[in-house]
């Protein structure tokens, strides 16, 4: 990781708010996910959203929205899933690591709340972030919602 110090993840309140609204992915990358103003609204109607802003020193690096325990309908059944939600990098901060942080983070949330899987959705493309999660282990389970493919991470 090529952080200038330890990144961390924060609370989203009324300090750090507009950082949180100024991040931005870049423009190629903005088909593959919400703008974090959705994110919010939806985290402020969803109980099981959990929006954080990805801080390194005093700059806002990046935003996630993790979800826990939420039922999953699947093949007419339903499951109990957590993972993240939402991953959004500043593109100027892009390739130092965050991602990384940001997913280790979430993992580390289920597994304290006794989960053993982290589930993602990825919108297939050459500038989706299909590498970037393969990358970190994920595997494709079969399934695909609203054209996003859904992908799993087994947790130790």
């Amino acid at each position: 990781m090529t952080t200038t110090t330890s990144p961390r993840l924060e609370e989203i309140t009324a300090k750090n708010l507009e950082s949180a609204l100024g991040i931005r992915v870049r423009p190629d990358q903005e088909f593959a996910v919400a703008p974090v103003v959705k994110s919010l609204a939806e985290a402020y109607v969803h109980p099981a959203a959990w929006p954080r802003l990805i801080v390194d020193g005093d700059r806002a690096v990046g935003f996630l929205m993790a979800f826990f325990d939420i039922d999953w309908h699947e093949d007419g059944g339903s499951v109990v899933r957590s993972g993240l939600w939402r991953l959004n990098i500043a593109a100027e901060e892009q390739g130092k690591g965050y991602g990384r942080f940001a997913v280790e983070s979430v993992a580390e949330e289920i597994r304290r709340r006794g989960g053993k899987e982290l589930y993602v959705c990825w919108h297939p493309g050459p500038s989706g972030p299909e590498d970037f999660y393969r990358g970190l282990g994920f595997r494709e389970n079969g399934e695909v919602v609203e054209g996003e493919t859904v992908g799993v991470l087994e947790l130790d």
